[in-house]
């Protein structure tokens, strides 16, 4: 049996074949780039129609190269928080905002949850821009047409291709309007959105399985009759894949954006482990949550950098940020997309400090990664807060694949800890498909973590792209 494992990201999409053992087949990877439209006002928005077509020419990348022959199960792994609304026949009514988009605010006079830290500890969440608590009032009053009801990028991309696109209880999660222990639309969330359930996407149950509607069968024949299984939020599939599925080890995965997160298996209706203020908690499956911290800064900070810096390249740069390392002048606030709950301070709140002339472009790029460093650094403590105390700590994602020297840099944060890393570069991937297939505990015994001062980490999926 083969797996076809989706990431479906803000900057990509990718398609990739694993094995029956959830290892990458070599070269059975197809990417796009997606366009996302950035602004100074906060702005980060997808357009759906263009997302799908992306995921499309994916599938039929697959498909022309003989890599869906065998494949019976679809896994996914998808961005979290995005909102889009629909109107009544089901057609987008503008763009899909994403965890980016800093622009919603509580409308005038709205007053929030009664008893914010009950709330917070039955949703997981607060009453805050990222989520729909905030969102569906903020697009309501901007809509210029009636909308008929509000879905997820994932449940509008996959209910064009399936027969039924339910949003998975993971999915659901990171709206805020889920009632986390009885997986249920929260309904003070849901007062504070303006919504019924009737204008929200009905929850995958447990062991849900989609189909392709015919004529995508007919087109991609090799995948007519595979199921496909509920999406899991790509933070949470990122730790699954990263090996990370228990209180023990915490994931640190820098990507385009960066998280620090611990899993612990709590089913459905069981008790709550108490949340600290600061920290969120969202599902991985109905057997499982994940708790954490999250910033808009991961990779983006390395690829700023490369964009508008004269940096040298590849040996000269790991050469220079060692000798950047041993006097580091620069400090920052690598905070330039605003903060990800509970924070809220706007796009733009970056920061450089201590500059002089004889600061260089190195000095810069160290500074803003030795800044993300110290704000992962500071959230794992609280994670650890409920625990026996400091635990192993596994870093992935592309931005770790890319740069030997920022996994040493976080090793020197997170001291005294135990640091590794995760050489396979698809862990959401890999992740979406070990819960697919209900193999969260294993992952706690998965190959590919291994030292952090390895030069050049192997991919170990031929062809692709770290990122």
């Amino acid at each position: 049996m083969n797996i076809l494992a989706l990431d479906l990201g803000t900057s990509s999409v990718r398609g990739l074949v694993l094995d029956a053992d959830a290892t990458p087949r070599p070269g059975a990877l197809a990417r796009r780039k997606v366009r996302l439209r950035t602004g100074e006002d906060g702005t980060g928005t997808l357009d759906g129609r263009a997302y799908l077509a992306c995921l499309v020419e994916c599938l039929d990348e697959l498909a022309a190269g003989g890599h869906l022959r065998d494949v019976e199960l679809v896994a996914a792994s998808a961005q979290w928080h995005s909102v889009l609304p629909l109107d009544a026949a089901g057609e987008p009514l503008g763009p899909v905002l994403t965890w980016m988009d800093t622009r919603p605010e509580p409308l005038p006079g709205a007053p929030g949850p009664v008893d914010p830290e009950a709330y917070h500890q039955r949703t997981g969440t607060w009453w805050h821009r990222c989520y729909w608590s905030v969102r569906l009032p903020w697009l309501r009053e901007r809509a210029g047409a009636p909308i008929g009801r509000f879905v997820g990028l994932v449940e509008y991309v996959l209910g064009a291709l399936l027969d039924e696109a339910p949003m998975s209880v993971s999915l659901a999660s990171g709206t805020g309007l889920l009632d986390l222990r009885r997986l249920e639309w929260d309904v003070e969330a849901c007062e504070l959105a303006g919504v019924g359930p009737e204008q929200l996407p009905a929850l995958a149950p447990r062991q849900w399985h989609g189909r392709l509607r015919p004529e995508h069968a007919r087109r991609w024949p090799q995948l007519a009759g595979a199921r496909w299984t509920a999406p899991v939020g790509d933070g949470a599939a990122s730790n699954v894949g990263s090996g990370c599925v228990d209180a023990s080890r915490a994931a640190v995965t820098v990507g385009t954006s960066a998280a620090v997160r611990l899993v612990q298996a709590v089913p459905a209706g069981g008790e709550l482990p108490p949340l600290p203020g600061q920290l969120w908690r969202y599902r991985v499956d109905h057997e499982h949550v994940v708790t954490g911290a999250a910033y808009s800064s991961g990779g983006n900070l390395y690829a700023w950098a490369t964009r508008n810096l004269r940096l040298p390249e590849g040996a000269e740069l790991d050469a220079a940020l060692a000798r950047t390392a041993r006097d580091l002048r620069v400090r920052a606030d690598p905070r330039f997309g605003g903060d990800r709950p509970p924070g809220v301070a706007p796009a733009g709140s970056g920061e450089l400090r201590g500059l002089s002339f004889g600061t260089t472009a190195v000095d810069l790029l160290a500074g803003l990664m030795t800044g993300l460093c110290r704000l992962v650094a500071d959230d794992l403590t609280l994670l650890e807060s409920g625990g026996d105390g400091p635990t192993e700590v596994v870093l992935g994602g592309g931005a770790m694949a890319g740069s030997a020297w920022w996994r040493a840099a976080f090793v020197d944060a997170l001291a005294p800890r135990s640091v590794r890393y995760q050489r396979n570069p698809e862990v959401g991937a890999t992740g979406a498909a070990l819960v697919a297939t209900g193999r969260v505990a294993a992952a706690a015994d998965l190959a590919g973590i291994g030292r952090t001062d390895e030069p050049h980490a192997p991919n170990t999926v031929a062809g692709a792209p770290p990122g």
